[in-house]
């Protein structure tokens, strides 16, 4: 049994004019079955959903986020190529995990199993979530095979660091993470709020050597400045952006389970994303709980497509 189920190729959006190319046109689609034969590929990113939200709802949050990789695919690959371009983008889409059926436990465990192999394999990769739950398995496939080398940047209203005493669900990634990597890892969590968290677990998660910049810090010195100061004698590490789009203020991304009015904003955000990319070795992200059904006039999905666009070409310029 094939644990990905191929993206509905109608995604691919064309305009069928040489002189107007969609992203749609660069993309692959991985046949079902397929994963463990990469190396016939040729790709400079790959991109993978995961339509869960059962840890949203475990976790007392609204559903809806299972929704979200369909959307932000929608509006990703109808996209124009970045002004500054030099060549299109070769994507691979390995299509959705979607099987229910299965626990959520064994769900982690195999998207683990495929960013890790990803990761191993020197790929570069978009996940579209999906819970935050699944922040877990992409840190994990990345520490698996950058431990002691990696930093992890959670970009975040929230820390995520609940205990699992209860299970695994949207809030625990990041306890998950610090328990079986702290000490190998620089993790760091930005744009935390004074309204979503407990200071016990900001404490434990400290403990366990985390860096945390609260969204009071970066409004007062800036996001910029609060990632370079960090990053300072990282040069040569590997990086994984987790990306929760409630860390984004609800005028910009309102379509999320628990969504603020204070957040990031866009164009500090890109601002400081296109000068990690271009200074460091990021490796992928992940972008969690995109809301469409929650969703004002689809701005969140195309943020988080925008988001995704901007990983590609950014990277792309850098090469």
């Amino acid at each position: 049994m094939s644990w990905l189920h191929p993206v509905d190729k109608h995604l691919l959006f064309t305009k069928n004019d040489k002189e107007d190319p969609r992203l749609g046109e660069c993309v692959q689609i991985l046949p079902k079955g397929d994963f463990h034969i990469l190396s016939a590929y040729s790709f400079d990113f790959a991109l993978l959903g995961f339509p869960d939200d059962e840890g949203i709802n475990l976790n007392g949050g609204r559903p809806g986020a299972q929704a979200a990789p369909r959307e932000i695919r929608t509006y990703l690959y109808k996209m124009t190529p970045h002004l500054t371009s030099t060549r299109l983008p070769q994507i691979l889409d390995l299509g959705d995990m979607v099987d229910k059926e299965k626990p959520l436990e064994a769900r982690h465990e195999k998207a683990r199993e495929i960013t890790r192999t990803l990761a191993q394999a020197g790929k570069r990769w978009i996940s579209l979530g999906g819970g935050h739950d699944y922040g877990y398995c992409d840190g994990a496939g990345f520490l698996d095979a950058f431990k002691d080398q990696a930093v992890l940047i959670n970009f975040d209203a929230h820390m995520d660091v609940r205990p699992t005493d209860k299970g695994f669900n949207s809030g625990t990634p990041f306890h998950r993470i610090l328990s079986e990597f702290s000490g190998h890892v620089d993790f760091v969590e930005v744009g935390i709020q004074n309204q979503c968290n407990s200071q016990a677990h900001i404490a434990w998660a400290k403990k366990q050597g985390a860096t945390v910049f609260t969204l009071d810090q970066v409004n007062q010195e800036g996001l910029g400045i609060l990632l370079k100061n960090f990053m300072q004698g990282k040069e040569k590490k590997k990086i994984f952006l987790s990306i929760d789009i409630d860390a984004f203020s609800s005028s910009e991304a309102p379509g999320c389970s628990q969504s603020w009015t204070t957040g990031l904003f866009t164009k500090e955000f890109l601002q400081t994303f296109h000068w990690m990319i271009q200074n460091f070795d990021v490796r992928g992200i992940g972008l969690y709980e995109v809301s469409p059904p929650l969703d004002q006039d689809n701005r969140t999905s195309k943020l988080a497509a925008l988001i995704a666009h901007n990983f590609i070409f950014s990277t792309l310029n850098k090469a």
